[in-house]
């Protein structure tokens, strides 16, 4: 029997999924299957209706080496593991002759951890030592779900979280989980056999492909010790999203709440003289987050630099202690000692790192309204740790629908720690970028407006002739409005004058969940939908409900951004354009990742609406524009309004 050829599977495929083959789809297979037997790197951006989940895991599934899929979203995580893998799997496995396994993957403290929830949370001292299912009244919210958790352990294969519907809050979740760092170790965990994280590693090590997320990733690249199994292929799907997520894992955080926690687990583990220098160190470093005032500290102020000193080595003769010491009164001591080793070793990691005063680092104060002070570390950049960590013994393919900044791929590349495509630099790693475009025609099924005659927005001050504009637009739209602001309080400015002015449902993120607020935007074509980040990218609503999509300002970093105008700065001080390399490439990301929300498939139509004139009228507005679909363009407010009346007047004889 001859082997398929890659166009017979991905036919295979796209028919079991119920899918349409796309000419994008099938170029971006044979690129893939291409970097994956070359051993090469592949950047490619498909675009949305392009089909890229099939594009990459058929030639992944057709390899037969063992592949990870890196996702940033949970929805994407469920949609391969729940429907695109099996589907495929079955597919496939006739032409194949043998059927790939798969298996999904997260970081521990994701899963029910069995010893928690038997055996109680160890308690701080203030609070006693209880059961957290007696204490918790039956009645309360958090009584309910820990009763519900405890059920449901005994019903649940995987103990993911994600499969427990409803979920659960935050405080009942922490509760019943354990981070890697407090885990006991199967070995020496009573419930170490029936383990759920243990059992999600043993499957990973089973399958032919591992779907994980992006922080799992960063932190299998970052901590040394292997998370993931041993993989020949990594594909890092909504890539866009990388630089930040191994960002956000790689910032250290210490708040006086959680060092005050770290002292309180501590205490009992340890002599006393040891316990009570940790307690001065905690009372020295809440005194000195008392007057910490917002922004970057380019070189760490005395007070600061003893009280972190001060904790570092009071931290470090604790964590000494908390070797030998016994105390009697001490129930389950295993878990306890772990808990508290695990705080402990985290406030001296953060304040070793501080201290140390790394040039690649940045440090900065941040407060916030309901938890106070904070100093924060993160890396100046990662660019440096991904090229080593990410590239060096595997092939890596990266994919997103935005890859593509003002016409090249080498903004993302440069930020991945790659060198500009078809440069041979020393050992630097050699990839290749691929656009396979999109199935929509964006010039006729949408229009690019950008308001002109706007003044251009400040940094504080209303903006009543965006609010006046804003306020046509939905109108001519008949609503099917979706608004991208800038910041929360830009978004509840417009909603409270909209909600005055029109009479068109208007609903805010926040007030609702994230999940509730688009199925209620969805369902009814008059209402309008206004938020900030989250909803940039994370709205897929095809057809009349979302016609209209607003920004109402280019989504620079805010000015005084502690990391972001930090990376502005080291790119200038190199020799290089600041303000191009992280504010441009940063607002170019939102951007095309908003005017995303646009077009979600072949019949739909729309406008994509920016109130900024910055758009048209600046230098950077045209690498902006490049990054954004190829929509027809047009300043003419008229125009715009004319044609969103007749999109909603189509909609309406439609019936939708």
């Amino acid at each position: 029997m001859t082997k398929p050829s890659l166009l017979e599977l991905l036919h295979a495929a796209v028919t079991a999924v119920g899918g349409t083959e796309r000419p994008g789809q099938a170029s971006m297979a044979e690129a893939v299957a291409e970097a994956v037997d070359d051993n090469s790197h592949l950047l490619v951006q498909a675009g949305t209706g392009t089909g890229k989940s099939l594009g990459y895991l058929v030639p992944a599934l057709a390899h037969g080496e063992r592949v990870v899929v890196a996702t940033a979203t949970l929805a994407l995580q469920r949609q391969l593991v729940e429907r695109d893998l099996p589907r495929t799997v079955d597919a496939l496995h006739p032409l194949l002759r043998r059927r790939p396994q798969f298996a999904m993957l997260k970081g521990r403290s994701n899963y029910l951890c069995l010893h928690r929830l038997h055996e109680g949370v160890p308690q701080e001292e203030e609070e006693g030592l209880f059961d957290q299912f007696e204490a918790a009244a039956p009645s309360s919210k958090l009584g309910q779900d820990l009763l519900r958790l405890r059920d449901w352990s005994d019903e649940t294969e995987t103990g993911d979280r994600d499969d427990l519907t409803p979920g659960v809050s935050d405080r009942a979740w922490a509760q019943v989980s354990v981070s890697s760092r407090e885990c006991l170790g199967a070995s020496k965990c009573a419930y170490g056999a029936e383990c759920f994280a243990e059992m999600a590693r043993e499957r990973a090590k089973l399958a032919d492909v591992v779907v994980t997320n992006h922080a799992l990733l960063a932190i299998d690249a970052i901590e040394g010790a292997p998370v993931l199994p041993q993989h020949e292929v990594l594909i890092v799907d909504e890539a866009h999203e990388l630089v930040s997520r191994v960002t956000g894992v790689a910032t250290g955080e210490l708040t006086p709440g959680q060092v005050n926690r770290a002292v309180r687990r501590a205490a009992k583990l340890v002599n006393e003289k040891a316990a009570d220098a940790l307690q001065t160190a905690a009372e020295g470093f809440e005194r000195v987050m008392e007057l910490a005032l917002p922004g970057r500290l380019e070189e760490i102020p005395e007070d600061l630099g003893y009280a972190l000193m001060a904790l570092r080595d009071a931290a470090r003769t604790v964590i000494t202690a908390l070797g030998s010491t016994r105390d009697k009164s001490v129930q389950d001591e295993d878990a306890v000692r772990k808990q508290a080793m695990a705080s402990v070793e985290t406030i001296h990691g953060v304040a070793e790192r501080i201290t140390q005063g790394s040039e690649y680092d940045v440090v900065w104060y941040e407060r916030h309204d309901r938890f106070g002070a904070s100093v924060r570390v993160a890396p100046l950049s990662v660019s440096g740790l991904l090229r080593e960590k990410l590239f060096a013994e595997r092939s890596v393919v990266l994919t997103s629908a935005t890859l593509k900044l003002g016409g090249d791929f080498n903004g993302v590349g440069a930020s991945l720690g790659l060198a500009p495509e078809g440069t041979a630099e020393g050992d630097l790693p050699q990839w290749k970028g691929l656009d396979v475009g999109s199935p929509f025609d964006y010039p006729k099924q949408g229009i690019l407006y950008v308001a002109k005659h706007l003044a251009t927005p400040g940094r504080e001050g209303s903006r009543t002739d965006m609010l006046d504009e804003l306020a046509e637009l939905v109108e001519a739209a008949g609503g099917r409005t979706l608004g991208l602001f800038s910041s929360m309080r830009a978004a509840q400015a417009a909603a409270e004058e909209l909600r005055g002015r029109l009479d068109k449902p208007i609903l805010l993120q926040g007030e609702e969940t994230l999940g509730e607020l688009i199925k209620n935007f969805a369902a009814d074509p008059e209402t309008c939908l206004f938020g900030t980040l989250s909803l940039w990218q994370g709205v897929d609503v095809p057809g009349a409900s979302c016609q209209l999509v607003i920004m109402d300002r280019i989504p620079f970093p805010r000015p005084d951004d502690p990391l972001m105008s930090a990376r502005q700065k080291a790119v200038e001080e190199a020799g290089g354009n600041g303000f191009m390399a992280v504010a441009a490439t940063h607002a170019a990301l939102l951007m095309a990742q908003g005017a995303g929300r646009l077009v979600r498939a072949t019949g739909d139509k729309g406008v994509v609406a920016v109130l900024d004139p910055r758009l048209a009228n600046a230098r950077y507005g045209s690498y902006l524009r490049a990054s954004l679909p190829d929509f027809w363009y047009t300043t003419d407010r008229n125009q715009a309004r004319r044609s969103l009346a007749a999109i909603d007047a189509a909609a309406k004889a439609d019936g939708r």
